[in-house]
């Protein structure tokens, strides 16, 4: 039960953002995404300092702002916002300008909002592998609702108290169940 309300906060959490990946690929061009899990695994192992001379010409626009202190950053951090950079030049100008938006949204947030966010997803990325996945597709999910829906339901959310979330949760996982087991009832090989 404590894992379903850790997901649909996650979730809740990140719609409330908007998606999550794309804020960090433009605030880790800039330093200040949260490490991703890929990003924990590479600083996890001995990191070389990166010397600017030797980062592509589009990676030391995209890190520009960091050429004055670029040698003094940890190598770990280096290496972060060079990942950044990245994804940030591999992006299409389409998702860019969206990368953008959500990132200004995400600079406009109280500190606080932002603390949680960072929270949120260091949870989200230490569930097991079948826990992302279904978190992401109750995402995709929720993301195909009409807008209006979607405003709902976050309000019905953000509204409701920890007994009420705990029941709308205990609801849903009763009905999937009960699909399951319908589903098992209807399989030719029961």
């Amino acid at each position: 039960m404590t894992n379903n309300l850790l997901v649909c906060s996650l979730l809740v959490g990140l719609l409330s953002l908007g998606a999550a990946g794309g804020v960090q690929a433009q605030s880790a061009t800039i330093g200040d995404a949260p490490a991703t899990a890929a990003d924990r695994a590479a600083d996890s192992t001995a990191v070389q300092p990166l010397p600017w001379a030797r980062l592509s010409a589009e990676q030391r626009t995209a890190l520009a702002r960091f050429e004055g202190e670029w040698d003094s950053l940890p190598a770990q951090r280096q290496n972060r916002l060079v990942r950044g950079a990245d994804r940030w030049l591999a992006m299409d100008p389409e998702r860019r300008t969206a990368a953008r938006e959500r990132f200004e949204r995400w600079q406009d947030l109280p500190p606080e909002q932002r603390r949680l966010a960072r929270e949120r997803l260091r949870q989200f990325q230490d569930l097991p592998p079948e826990e992302r996945a279904r978190v992401r597709e109750s995402f995709r999910k929720f993301q195909q609702l009409p807008p209006e829906q979607r405003r709902k339901l976050r309000e019905r959310w953000q509204r409701a108290t920890q007994a009420e979330r705990q029941r709308m949760l205990e609801q849903r996982r009763q009905r999937l169940e009960q699909r399951r087991l319908q589903q098992q009832q209807r399989s030719p090989n029961n």
